[in-house]
């Protein structure tokens, strides 16, 4: 290989490196969702990067929780036009059971942890599916709370040990991407900054989460980036800290 060919591949591998650090991992083009003809996803896109942690917020109805379940690809809402690409994989074209698969995992707002199973059947009834996450060793490691109550039926654990379970379960799993509706919900400060610590500790492992709370604050602190939705549209797509900083952004569409 002469001395301009190689020159020429150094570019070449150079600039492809630097499409690669700038090229979100995650994607939503232009989404629109509906619930029978209630048409919730008005046209919403957003962009993450790899190991970043999203805050997706707004009031009540602004369609935040509808946005996760359409990423997810659950059967309702029905996505009826946009698309969704996850590493470079169309998302939009797969079924729920597919984009778990394929590294998408939704934690919902009441967890739905399973009645009769310990904590620990919980957890390996979750790395039955093809593509193992997590070692019981590693998320005891996280989760030492689980640990101590592994024996316990999952559903008579608190409030915000049942949410710990619902993380762990989802890391169980090969995942890419954590969705997690309304996590802080009744639950007590000290355990909310356990959730919080185990998500930072997920961000060097290159997992992506978008996060929908109504407690605004606590989701910015905790996130790099945020978009704000206000009637199935995005109102406002920017870093948390622009978010923090403008109180009259914060007044329009939080409400505080």
């Amino acid at each position: 290989m002469n001395a301009i060919a190689m020159e020429t591949d150094t570019v070449n591998n150079s600039q492809a490196a630097s499409l690669e650090a700038t090229r979100p991992f995650f994607s939503v083009r232009d989404m629109h969702a509906y619930y029978g003809e209630s048409y919730i996803v008005q046209g919403v896109s957003l962009d993450v990067r790899k190991g970043e942690i999203l805050a997706l917020l707004g009031r009540n109805g602004a369609g935040k929780t509808s946005t996760l379940r359409t990423i997810a690809r659950t059967d309702d809402p029905q996505m009826r036009q946009g698309e969704i690409w996850l590493d470079g994989q169309p998302v939009h074209k797969m079924k729920s059971f597919e984009a778990a698969r394929a590294g998408i995992q939704l934690v919902p707002e009441d967890r739905r942890i399973i009645a009769g199973l310990t904590v620990e059947e919980n957890l390996a009834l979750a790395r039955v599916a093809p593509g193992h996450g997590w070692s019981l060793e590693q998320i005891y490691q996280s989760f030492p709370r689980l640990a101590e109550r592994r024996r316990q039926d999952g559903v008579t654990l608190s409030g915000g040990e049942q949410q710990m379970l619902a993380i762990a379960r989802a890391l169980a799993r090969d995942i890419k991407l954590l969705l997690l509706d309304e996590p802080y919900e009744g639950l007590a400060p000290v355990i909310v900054q356990e959730i919080e610590r185990i998500l930072h500790s997920i961000k060097p492992l290159g997992i992506t989460t978008i996060i929908v709370e109504q407690n605004a604050v606590a989701a910015l602190k905790l996130a790099d980036r945020a978009v704000i939705l206000d009637t199935g549209e995005v109102a406002f797509a920017g870093t948390a800290k622009d978010v923090l900083d403008n109180t009259e952004l914060r007044h329009e569409y939080l409400a505080i």
